[in-house]
């Protein structure tokens, strides 16, 4: 008999409340309320911090967390850039450029993984994929910021732009060549 993986810790719970704040992001943009947006993707942000952290100290990391965290990631950033690009907030081809990597990124772990090929165990995320994951963040709360009126570093704003882009890119064509090293080849399947 194998035990089962207890999938209500701390950590899965925090990713889970990101998931349930994008929601709240969204229509705090439609109904115009930036400092609601701004709030609730600072508290999406600071769940973002803490899950990994406390899963790593915690000593509570499970399957579902390392799928759900990255998930809960793409749904808040992708959400909250779209909105920014629709306010026409943030250039469009940002907006293209981050919900291009995401789909290119979703479509080639599902075909990949259609190969057969073990995902969670094969890709792992980087640092360079991580600090791709913060500067946006960190982009977002800065463009909020900004609309309220709170900008205290205006020079910081378009520095973290172009460098989320530059990021952005890299970390998508890490991914795509890290994806495309494991696609079997051959007659027996192997690389």
């Amino acid at each position: 008999m194998t035990m089962r993986e207890n999938n209500w810790t701390i950590p899965n719970l925090l990713t889970v409340v990101r998931i349930m704040l994008t929601p709240v992001v969204v229509m705090a943009f439609i109904h115009k309320r930036v400092d609601l947006a701004l709030l609730s993707f600072f508290v999406a942000g600071i769940t973002d911090a803490l899950d990994g952290l406390l899963a790593r100290l915690l000593k509570q990391r499970t399957e579902l967390g390392a799928m759900l965290d990255p998930l809960a990631d793409k749904v808040l950033i992708v959400a909250t850039i779209l909105c920014l690009g629709i306010l026409e907030w943030v250039p469009a081809w940002l907006v293209v450029i981050v919900i291009t990597r995401d789909l290119i990124i979703v479509g080639g772990l599902m075909l990949v993984n259609l190969w057969g090929v073990d995902v969670r165990s094969q890709i792992r995320p980087t640092f360079a994929s991580k600090t791709n994951t913060s500067a946006q963040i960190v982009l977002i709360l800065l463009i909020l910021t900004e609309r309220m009126d709170w900008m205290f570093l205006p020079w910081l704003q378009p520095v973290v732009l172009y460098l989320t882009a530059v990021l952005t890119v890299y970390t998508g064509i890490d991914y795509v060549m890290r994806g495309l090293a494991l696609i079997p080849s051959g007659e027996d399947g192997k690389g």
